[in-house]
């Protein structure tokens, strides 16, 4: 039988230590990944390795803490388990680990792991009722400041998920834009080539902005939004040239989606007679889409309230992928925005009539009318000290005292740009 011995870590052991490293990651993904393990041995923190002939077959490293050290890798080759290696070598690391004054040594392993009985043998006392929590910055610091500078961020996930209704957006929007950028490799197997720019139409307040933010929180990817209207104040030189200053600077972020809403502020066509200096704005972002495009993991979303006053050289598939119409929100969607509205009186109005009474609504306009209806509540309980909450009385009369954003006349328009310009 080949007879093993525990040594030090030396860099020439690498290859076959992240290869153990590697089976440590069944079942759980490790705490410490392999790179952290290698910079905690080479920084000098103690790391032995287990050795039969020239190979390697288990690793044990810790980083110390003052009097406190955490085991970063424990593992053992799978053919070399259940003989005695998995404590010795915790037996040698703790001697290490004493002259150094440490007192205590902790470690999260999965029950069932390799290394989970060799401490249950040397003596480790499980923890039980705790919760490990961990929270993954995908940006490096360097990334993160030029991200605050831009005043981008990172969206909190489930903001997809949380898009209640709006069925034929959402699964248009996640057939042709989320899945091909989240699944590359498989759209690459199909020739599928993932979306670099999208427009999003749609009447006012339909949520342009709420897809486009879903869809960076669905992706993980951070979010930076223009505003053209504050462009223009922050460069001397004029919004071409704060335009071309920022899309400079996006060149450092390796993910990103950017959103540009009300883009026809900048892109508007060119051949009218007030078209004044926005036309050398919108030959500016025509030469930096194409730039834009050439990168992988960037995503463009544009919103317009008005698809037609947007320039055709700019609308073309060269430049823009899809063209997505958004539109008001579906009745799953008004019952969704009503509940987030309600409060208190959510268990008791009748929730289907006021969907039925608000079918020109947008969001803003039932966040309004839910205030309302709330406000009418809370004047009848300080001035007539009723305590109820408001009825579906109060809040019928609250839609009917406010002005939709939407008109049927606005719907119309939008009906015949779906006809005109939608691309999927």
């Amino acid at each position: 039988m080949p007879v093993w011995r525990v040594r030090d870590f030396r860099d020439d052991d690498l290859d076959q230590a992240i290869h153990i490293w590697d089976q440590s990651r069944d079942p759980v993904e490790p705490v410490f990944s392999a790179a952290e393990v290698v910079s905690i041995a080479r920084a000098g923190h103690p790391a032995l390795v287990a050795v039969v002939e020239h190979d390697v077959v288990g690793m044990a490293a810790a980083k110390v803490e003052g009097e406190r050290a955490w085991l970063a890798l424990f593992a053992l080759d799978a053919r070399w388990r259940h003989r005695g290696i998995g404590s010795a070598l915790l037996a040698e690391l703790e001697k290490k680990l004493r002259t150094l004054g440490v007192h205590r040594i902790c470690s999260l392993v999965p029950e069932g792991a390799a290394g989970f009985k060799a401490m249950e043998n040397s003596g480790y006392r499980p923890r039980t009722g705790l919760i490990y929590f961990e929270k993954v910055e995908l940006l490096d610091p360097a990334e993160f400041g030029l991200l605050e500078q831009l005043g981008g961020r990172l969206l909190p996930v489930g903001q997809w998920e949380a898009l209640a209704g709006m069925k034929r957006e959402k699964s248009v929007i996640e057939r042709r834009v989320v899945l091909p950028l989240s699944h590359p490799v498989q759209a690459e197997r199909h020739g599928v080539r993932p979306p670099k720019a999208v427009v999003l139409f749609g009447p006012p307040g339909t949520g342009k902005t709420s897809f486009a933010k879903a869809i960076a929180s669905r992706l993980n990817w951070p979010f930076v939004e223009l505003f053209p209207s504050r462009l223009a104040a922050d460069s001397p030189d004029g919004l071409a040239a704060s335009l071309r200053a920022v899309f400079a600077e996006l060149e450092d972020l390796d993910d990103l989606v950017l959103f540009i809403d009300e883009v026809e502020e900048i892109a508007g066509i060119r051949a009218t007679p007030t078209a004044g200096l926005a036309h050398g704005v919108t030959n500016e972002l025509l030469k930096l889409i194409p730039g834009f495009r050439e990168h992988d993991h960037r995503l463009l979303v544009c919103a317009t309230n008005s698809v037609r006053s947007l320039d055709p050289a700019f609308l073309r598939p060269g430049r823009f992928d899809y063209l997505i119409p958004v539109g008001p929100p579906d009745p799953p969607a008004r019952s969704a925005i009503w509940s987030r509205y309600l409060g208190p009186a959510r268990d008791t109005v009748d929730l289907d009539q006021l969907v039925e009474h608000c079918d020109l609504f947008t969001p803003a306009d039932i966040e309004f009318a839910a205030r309302k209806g709330a406000q009418t509540a809370f004047e009848r309980d300080v001035l007539h000290t009723d305590q109820r909450p408001a009825t579906t009385e109060d809040y019928l009369k609250a839609i009917a005292d406010t002005r939709p954003t939407l008109t049927p006349a606005t719907i119309s328009e939008f009906e015949q740009d779906i006809e005109t310009y939608t691309r999927l």
